[in-house]
C-alpha cells in the first residue's frame, strides 16, 4: 500500500479542492446544485481517486485509478473555463485557480507515464 500524503501530486489535487471551494462559494446561487456541483463533485474526485489508487495492491489498479484521477482533472479544466465564458468566475479567482490545475495536469501525467515506462 502507497502513502498518498507523500505524493506532490496528491498535495496540489487537494490545494485544488479547496481553491475550487473558495471560488465556487461565490457564484450564482441559481448553479449550486447546477455548474458548482459539477465543479466540485470533479474537483473532489482528483485526490479521492489518487487516495483509491494508493490503497490498491496492484500497479494495474494504482494506475487505472490515476487515470480516472486525471479524467476528472481534465473535467474540471474545462468546467472552470465555461464558468469563466459565463462570467461566473472573476479572472482573480481565476489566476489562481487554472495555473494550479495546469501544474497538477502536469505532475500526474508525469506520474502516469514513469508507471506506465516502469510496467
Amino acid at each position: 500500500m502507497r502513502d498518498h500524503t507523500q505524493l506532490r501530486v496528491f498535495e496540489l489535487a487537494d490545494e485544488v479542492v479547496m481553491l475550487v471551494y473558495r471560488t465556487t462559494a461565490g457564484f450564482p446561487k441559481e448553479e449550486m446544485f447546477g455548474l458548482t456541483s459539477q465543479i466540485r463533485r470533479a474537483a473532489v474526485s482528483v485526490p479521492s481517486n489518487i487516495v483509491e489508487g494508493c490503497a490498491r495492491d496492484s500497479e494495474t489498479e494504482y494506475l487505472r485509478f490515476l487515470n480516472i484521477a486525471f479524467g476528472s482533472l481534465r473535467e474540471l479544466h474545462y468546467q472552470i473555463n465555461l464558468s469563466k465564458r459565463l462570467g461566473f468566475l472573476p479572472s482573480e479567482n481565476s489566476s489562481l485557480l487554472e495555473p494550479k490545475i495546469v501544474e497538477t495536469e502536469k505532475v500526474l501525467n508525469g506520474l502516469i507515464r514513469a508507471l506506465r515506462d516502469n510496467s
